[in-house]
């Protein structure tokens, strides 16, 4: 893999972003966290009367995670989170973005409310404001109740009001104490990866249920908002993330890969703003969605637009589209990072900061666009632990770099209001396993010590006041 922190001033920032920073370039309001997600962290797959997850079935299969890992332990943080909270304190982080898993709430996903799942995150969220930290938890995280899942899952339009009434559990549960929702973690993931291609739970391929999962989990990303809102106060800060990658052509001189660009921004950037701007689907620059026809209803136009005050970006990295007679329907291929020879992390993304500027400069184009956070923003790096360190200055420098380009972002007056790091730990990375590390802390998985990497105590001094 290219070493791409020692280019750090001609890769990392160009003359357009700033060199340098400190927390109080962005101003006091700005909001800086981590994330994480159930399924990742949690472990206690059956504790409490916790249901089982598409997750926790998913990665029974041959074949489908790497080294056959599996969630059931994770980084322990069900039992774990008073500790992880207090480093979370010590490392001067005030945002702490959570999920909540559906099926430890509903372990049949509708129905009978199991006590011992809701007062987990009851507890959960007075631990966060006993630290002087503030919760953010996101309702979906791509763990769907298997129960659920025996009826359709995503595919079934019952879905939507499964969802709604889910949301409404939660959010009479913590919402005399937790301002800020959200609603869904990168739809466009959970249908296009679980649905489509099948490398993620529940596994299926097709086309026709990535539409109809697309079409349902577009309602529900609404009609979720409706019932937060309908439940929660007034004060109430609802939003939803959504995952994006900047999109250039390969050629740019070829007006077939403008064309296949224009069709995968469609598809990968646009699916699901779109519609819950009032906007519709975006058929005209990708016309297979036009499909999605066949699963609308009477009223659904008018039920796919909610306002939320906040979109959450969450960018990794950029891609490079070319036209392929081979891929039918979309007709267009992502030339990897390695096939280009550019720097890349273990995932094999591109490294690329300035993505992150381009996609908040692409989301604040909407006419009635919201506020935007960076909701996750990452990489993925050989870490190694030496001598009690783990000396990750790709990945520092990865962040200072992304954090540059929201600064440049916010001078040029885009209304992006915070910035969450993915991930505070280490934790499962879906079907990669445990092989990809993400996290500013390290996770032994072995004994579940934790040490904070250089790019913690880095991101630690930034939240402090220190220049970056």
């Amino acid at each position: 893999m290219p070493d791409f922190a020692a280019a750090l001033p001609a890769a990392f920032f160009p003359s357009t972003a700033p060199p340098a920073y400190s927390r109080a370039d962005f101003g006091p309001d700005f909001q800086w966290g981590v994330a994480a997600a159930a399924y990742q962290t949690e472990g206690a797959w059956d504790a409490d009367g916790k249901g089982p997850s598409i997750w926790d079935e998913f990665v029974r299969r041959p074949g489908k995670i790497r080294g056959s890992s599996h969630g059931q332990v994770a980084t322990d943080f069900y039992h774990r989170w008073p500790a992880d909270l207090e480093l979370m304190r010590q490392l001067n982080i005030p945002n702490f973005r959570f999920s909540v898993a559906w099926s430890r709430v509903l372990p049949n996903g509708t129905g009978e409310v199991n006590p011992k799942g809701l007062d987990f995150y009851d507890r959960l969220v007075d631990g966060c404001l006993e630290r002087g930290i503030t919760p953010w938890p996101t309702l979906y995280h791509w763990d769907l109740p298997a129960a659920l899942q025996q009826r359709g899952g995503w595919t079934n339009r019952g879905i939507v009001g499964w969802f709604a009434d889910y949301a409404q559990h939660v959010a009479a549960c913590l919402g005399d104490r937790v301002r800020n929702w959200m609603v869904l973690n990168e739809p466009m993931v959970f249908t296009g990866a679980g649905h489509m291609i099948g490398i993620h739970a529940p596994g299926r391929r097709g086309l026709g249920g990535f539409l109809a999962s697309t079409h349902h989990a577009a309602l529900a990303q609404a009609e979720g908002g409706r019932a937060l809102r309908a439940t929660l106060p007034a004060t109430a800060q609802i939003g939803t993330t959504f995952s994006c990658s900047h999109l250039t052509p390969w050629r740019p001189q070829l007006a077939r890969d403008q064309r296949a660009t224009a069709r995968a921004n469609a598809i990968l950037n646009r699916l699901f703003v779109e519609p819950a701007l009032g906007l519709g689907y975006p058929v005209a620059d990708a016309p297979v969605l036009g499909w999605l026809n066949r699963y609308l209803k009477p009223g659904d136009e008018q039920r796919l637009p909610f306002a939320f005050d906040f979109w959450g970006i969450q960018n990794y990295t950029r891609e490079v589209v070319r036209h392929s007679p081979y891929v039918p329907l979309v007709w267009a291929k992502l030339v990897g990072a390695a096939e280009r020879g550019v720097p890349h992390t273990t995932m094999g993304w591109e490294v690329y900061p300035e993505s992150i500027y381009h996609m908040l400069k692409q989301f604040s184009s909407y006419k009635n666009a919201p506020r935007l956070l960076v909701t996750e923003n990452g990489a993925a790096f050989p870490d190694e632990l030496i001598a009690g360190r783990v000396p990750d200055a790709d990945r520092q420098a990865f962040l200072r770099a992304c954090i540059a380009q929201v600064l440049r972002a916010r001078r040029e007056g885009v209304p992006v209001d915070g910035y969450f790091a993915w991930s505070f730990t280490d934790n499962f990375e879906w079907a990669e396993g445990y092989k990809q590390r993400f996290g500013l802390v390290r996770v032994d998985y072995d004994t579940q010590q934790r040490t904070v990497k250089d790019s913690g105590h880095w991101y630690a001094g930034l939240l402090g006041g220190k220049m970056a």
